[in-house]
């Protein structure tokens, strides 16, 4: 069974004429042409990420960790314990007690989510105080994860990340899937309108044939305009940035 690069390398050679005409790209070249359409794709677009969590086990004493390259952004650190009462494991679980203050407690009175929301504020709080919460720094580039404390036992620690989707997601996906293609296809007339611009025409018994590589450069460069219009306008099904006014 043929994998989706695959699947797409041969779609991109039926789109430049494979079949038909002889097509002067390698492998290496419809590679290319799909490596750069994700390179280009996941530094512009919303949808190449994910939001997900990773659970991370601190050591004794060790203040760096090396993260997987697929993570792009570590947006918090969740501590399985408050570092309040000193008790192993959470103390207390905020939807079970909401879900007992609002639904049995408090059914016929009022009171319920306010009480709910003073117990939410006062963990954040205590959080901060008695160190819940641990600061660190993040590498994007290294993949180095500092934490600006000293780790005296082992603990589990969750991350609240943001990951590169992977590619065959990406190649699936009804929206990325379009664009990553056309791209690709860009990518090829690119190079195959610079090799056969290189020689304007070829010798033949009938006088010569004209090579249209001038012809594939430009339809390429018109490609990837409109699909960089279609980034911005986030037809690739990212989500548009939100602003908060007042």
């Amino acid at each position: 069974m043929a994998t989706t690069r695959q699947e797409l390398i041969n779609e991109i050679t039926l789109s430049l004429g494979g079949g038909m005409i002889d097509v002067e790209l390698d492998p290496e070249h419809y590679n290319l042409a799909i490596n750069l359409a994700l390179q280009k794709y996941r530094q512009r677009a919303e949808n190449a990420v994910e939001e997900s969590f990773l659970i991370l086990q601190l050591q004794v004493d060790q203040n760096e960790y090396i993260l997987p390259n697929e993570i792009t952004e570590v947006r918090d650190i969740y501590t399985r314990t408050s570092s309040v009462t000193g008790m192993a494991g959470n103390e207390i679980e905020p939807f079970e007690a909401a879900y007992l203050n609002l639904y049995f407690l408090n059914t016929a009175r009022s009171g319920g989510m306010a009480n709910f929301d003073f117990l939410a504020q006062s963990r954040e709080t205590l959080s901060r105080l008695f160190g819940a919460e641990i600061q660190y720094t993040w590498n994007p580039v290294t993949k180095k994860l500092l934490l600006h404390r000293r780790i005296k036992s082992e603990t589990e620690v969750i991350l609240h990340i943001f990951n590169i989707r992977p590619e065959n997601e990406l190649l699936q996906d009804p929206y990325s899937g379009i664009w990553l293609k056309e791209w690709s296809v860009a990518e090829a007339k690119m190079m195959l309108g610079e090799a056969r611009s290189k020689f304007a025409t070829i010798a033949s018994p009938q006088g010569g044939t004209q090579l249209n590589g001038d012809a594939l450069k430009q339809d390429a460069m018109a490609s990837k305009e409109k699909l960089e219009q279609e980034l911005t306008l986030y037809i690739d099904g990212s989500s548009a940035y939100s602003f908060v006014i007042g």
